[in-house]
This record gives structure tokens, C-alpha cells and sequence, in this order.
């Protein structure tokens, strides 16, 4: 064969090549996970959930071992991944509709601090993701949870076409089963499975606009409280709990609450479950449709699961406490990102990254101009995908409040290994080394006091040049009330949710007659 024709099959080859790289469009799949621990997969260090879909995504995707939400609660969390900033900068920096300053002290816990106030929507100033893709011509929908705002503050008003179910409410009204008490989610059929819902609206919407480049936000309600799922899911995680080896004791005594350590709740394995169904059928559609090739994935959570108030569902040890925490079981998250188009896709990392990072990879994996202005404080990860590193960089979480979990007033600074802890009650620092201690047993600040200094002092220029809110101290505290509420939390409470798990795990367990309406039509 003369060498003229052999470059032209050559030429054609790369050609070929080039398309199957770079799909004409290129969708997009966001799903987040509410209140989904690092370690509530079952390819992690639990063999109690099971999550198969969820699994087999992880293996098709970049791993990002060292991710992390924006807050160790939602609404922040998702307002990052909207805007591309951290929380101290885009002012929402506690779940909204959480109580400021002396509304606090209704709650009657009595603590030494008034948590500061925030802002209580979405800033319409921003342009977020959903606007980004949207002036790039993508038909953008969302399902699910929202939280960002009421009327006027919702998805609709943020760049989403489509919008279903998303409201102000941080939980489901009606609970996982139909009916919803959605006003923006019709009721289709009693006892139908509110997470296989949201993931069939997320299909249909696909159907109808796989013809051109889509943006399809899927937000579970699940697994935030309350927890709830079917006889036969319950049945199936309480037998496996019993083989294996129920605990005596579940639970510890946290700073403010008691904290969960195991995981061997029916309730929520089952939740967790229903939650994963869900997500198989809609990447079995995507797969059906022939979209796999070209629709950019990411899955990750908004905060850690919940071990604390709430529903006291799930332990995330090794990882040291959950939602509302300051630690890594508060902010450290499930977070993939499944790219096609990107040949050789690294399989796991372990570099730092945050929900801020999300907007800037999209836009950039999907070929769109970068917004450097609005995603200030996050960078594209798309390096990363690509076997390459990124500079050191410092991270950071402001939360100048109490919350409903037990964690305490701090603003947390990363970089590299080290992690900063500052707490404004007293004042105080601490220090971790997470690559030596992920579970963040022992303070080393007192060894390493010029680290220490240096990490604080980058932390507050970075709060004081975004005009970062901070706690105030109640001029009404009074020590002995405190110690009185603590004194009955650390025995009645501790001693109630003892029983209650045990509870929960005796064979004639039956919340209520439907079991919150899923047997009429068992998912």
C-alpha cells in the first residue's frame, strides 16, 4: 500500500477517534445525595448497606477520596455548588430557616454563644450552574430537594427550565411515600416511592430532550429524616443486623449529644436502598438511551450522615462525628464524577476538593467558557481526571453556629494534610495531621504552634476579606443551666436512644398500620 493512502486511513482513524472523544453534546447528570455519609456505600468499610448502583458507578468514575461538602449542613452546601464559592463569601451559612441570635435561645440549650445571622436565599445576583449551562444551550431541569429559598428563590427562578418538586422545604412534608404534600409534585398513585419518583421525572425529562445537550439536576430528599421505608427493605437490614452481632451499646456521648457508632438501623438501610434503586434506574435509562457515552455524571452529598439529632441514623467511623460536626464525619462526602469523553480517567486521588470545584469542572469538561468571577473559590477538576495535579491551595468552612447535630461555632481551614479547627466559645485551636489521623483522635497544636499561628491567621484574612458574620457572646448564659441540660441529655437521652434502636430491631417492630403508607404498593 502506497505511504499516500496509509496517511489517509491514518488521518481517518484519528478522525473517528476524535469524535468518540468529544461528543457533539456533551449532557450533564448531577445527582446529590441528602445527608449520605462517606462511609454509607457498601464498597466502603460497612457491611451492613447495600448500594449496587451506586457501587457500580464508583467503578466507572474518579474517585475523589478527599472530598468534601462546603458545610457540614445543607443549605450552604448547595449554595456552593450553585455559585462555586465557599460559604463565608456567598453569606448562606446555616440550613435556612434555622434560628439567629436571640431566637436561639428558644431552643433552650443554654449555650455560651448566639449564633450569627446569614442570608436566608439564594443571592439572584449570581449566576449559577444552571444559568451557566443554560446560556450555553442546555435545556436545564431539576428534581428534588431544594432548600435555597421560598417563592421567588426557587429552582425556576434560578436558571432551571423545569422544576419538580423543589421548595423551600429542607425534608419531605409527606414523608417518602405518596401522598407527597409537594405543591409542586403531583400525586400519581398512593404509596408510590417518592425517590423512584424523582428519578422517573429525571428519565422522562432525558426522553424528551436527548436531542440536544441537557442539564438534569436530580436532588434526593433521601436520606434526611424522616427515615422511612418499606416492611420488606426494614425486614431485610434487620436480619442482617442480627447476623451481624447486634451491639449492645450504640451510641457514645458527643460535646452536646449523644453520637451514633454503629451501623444497624433497618429503618435507614432500607432508605439507603430505595435510594439506590433509584439511582440504577435512571443510569440503566441513560445506558438504554445510548446517552452513556456523552453525559458527564457527578454524585456526591450536601453533608455527612446524620449520627447526631435528627434521626440518629448511621455511624461514619473511622470518620469522627457526622451532620452538623466539624469534623471529617460532618464535611467529607461520596464524590465521583464519571467523564466518558476523557480517555485513561484516573480511577481514584486523593487531593482536597470541594462542592465549589463542581461548577468551574462541568463548564470545563463540557467545553464552556469558565466564569472565574463567579466561581471564585473553586477550580476545575478536570486536571485531576486527567493523571494531572493541582497547586496546594487552602480550603475553608465557616459555620458560626450551633445547629440541630451538636457540633459547636468553628470556622476549619485545610491545606494539604493539616487541618484547623477554630472554636469561637473559647477560642481555641486544633490540629490534625489527617493523613496520620483521619479519625481525628489527638490535638497536635500545642506541638506545632507555629503551624498553628500561620494556618489561623490565612484563615481569618480569608473570612475578614468576605465579610464573614460571626457568633455573638449571650450576655444571659448562665453555666449552671447549661451543665443542668447537658447533665440530662448525657442520661435520659442517651438512655431513650438505647431503647429506641433496640427497638427498632425486635421482629414485631410495626411503626403504624401502612408502615407509613408503603404497603400499598411495596417498592
Amino acid at each position: 500500500m502506497k505511504p499516500y493512502y496509509i496517511k489517509l486511513i491514518l488521518l481517518a482513524a484519528v478522525i473517528l477517534t476524535a469524535c468518540k472523544k468529544a461528543p457533539e453534546n456533551k449532557n450533564v447528570l448531577f445527582i446529590l445525595v441528602d445527608d449520605f455519609g462517606y462511609n454509607d456505600m457498601s464498597f466502603r468499610y460497612n457491611t451492613f448497606y447495600e448500594t449496587p448502583n451506586i457501587d457500580q458507578l464508583a467503578k466507572e468514575s474518579t474517585v475523589f477520596n478527599e472530598g468534601y461538602a462546603n458545610s457540614r449542613v445543607c443549605s450552604p452546601s448547595r449554595a456552593s455548588i450553585m455559585t462555586g464559592k465557599f460559604t463565608a463569601r456567598h453569606g448562606i451559612t446555616d440550613w435556612i430557616g434555622a434560628p439567629v441570635k436571640e431566637e436561639w435561645r428558644k431552643k433552650e440549650r443554654f449555650n455560651k454563644l448566639l449564633p450569627s445571622e446569614y442570608i436566608e436565599n439564594l443571592p439572584a445576583e449570581n449566576i449559577t450552574l444552571a444559568e451557566a449551562l443554560k446560556q450555553n444551550g442546555y435545556n436545564t431541569f431539576f428534581a428534588g430537594k431544594w432548600h435555597l429559598g421560598e417563592e421567588g428563590s426557587c429552582p425556576e427562578n434560578h436558571g432551571f427550565d423545569i422544576n419538580i418538586a423543589g421548595i423551600g422545604a429542607g425534608s419531605p412534608k409527606g414523608g417518602y411515600f405518596s401522598p407527597f404534600n409537594n405543591p409542586k409534585l403531583e400525586d400519581h398513585i398512593k404509596g408510590e416511592n417518592l425517590s423512584m419518583r424523582l428519578a422517573d421525572e429525571t428519565v422522562r425529562f432525558i426522553k424528551n430532550n436527548k436531542e440536544k445537550p441537557f442539564f438534569a439536576f436530580l436532588s434526593f430528599y433521601a436520606v434526611h429524616g424522616p427515615i422511612q421505608t418499606t416492611q420488606n427493605k426494614w425486614h431485610k437490614y434487620r436480619e442482617k443486623a442480627k447476623n451481624n452481632g447486634i451491639e449492645k451499646s450504640g451510641y457514645t456521648m458527643g460535646h452536646f449529644l449523644p453520637v451514633r457508632q454503629v451501623q444497624d438501623n433497618p429503618i435507614y438501610g432500607g432508605l439507603v436502598e430505595n435510594m439506590d434503586d433509584a439511582v440504577g434506574h435512571i443510569l440503566n435509562a441513560i445506558k438504554e438511551m445510548g446517552l452513556d457515552k456523552n453525559t458527564l455524571i457527578v454524585f456526591t452529598s450536601d453533608n455527612g450522615g446524620v449520627v447526631s439529632g435528627d434521626n440518629f441514623s448511621t455511624s461514619n467511623l473511622p470518620l469522627r462525628g457526622g451532620k452538623g460536626y466539624q469534623f471529617e464525619g460532618g464535611i467529607k462526602e461520596p464524590y465521583f464524577i464519571k467523564a466518558p469523553w476523557i480517555e485513561n480517567t484516573v480511577k481514584e486521588t486523593n487531593t482536597p476538593v470541594t462542592g465549589a470545584d463542581l461548577y468551574p469542572t462541568i463548564l470545563d469538561l463540557v467545553d464552556a467558557s469558565l466564569l472565574h468571577q463567579q466561581h471564585i473559590d473553586g477550580l476545575s477538576l478536570k486536571p485531576i481526571l486527567k493523571g494531572e495535579t493541582l497547586p496546594e491551595r487552602p480550603l475553608i468552612w465557616h459555620y458560626p453556629h450551633y445547629g440541630n447535630q451538636g457540633g459547636e461555632p468553628s470556622s476549619i481551614i485545610r491545606k494539604g494534610k493539616w487541618k484547623l479547627i477554630y472554636y469561637y466559645e473559647d477560642e481555641r485551636n486544633e490540629l490534625y495531621n489527617l493523613e496520620q489521623d483521619e479519625g481525628e483522635t489527638t490535638d497536635i497544636s500545642t506541638k506545632h504552634d507555629v503551624l498553628t499561628n500561620a494556618m489561623k491567621k490565612e484563615l481569618f484574612t480569608y473570612l475578614t476579606n468576605v465579610g464573614a458574620k460571626y457568633p455573638l457572646k449571650d450576655p444571659n448564659y448562665n453555666y449552671d443551666l447549661e451543665q443542668t441540660y447537658l447533665n440530662r441529655i448525657a442520661t435520659e437521652k442517651l438512655k431513650n436512644l438505647e431503647i429506641e434502636r433496640l427497638k427498632i430491631l425486635e421482629p414485631d417492630f410495626k411503626p403504624n398500620d401502612d408502615w407509613w403508607g408503603s404497603k400499598t404498593k411495596e417498592n
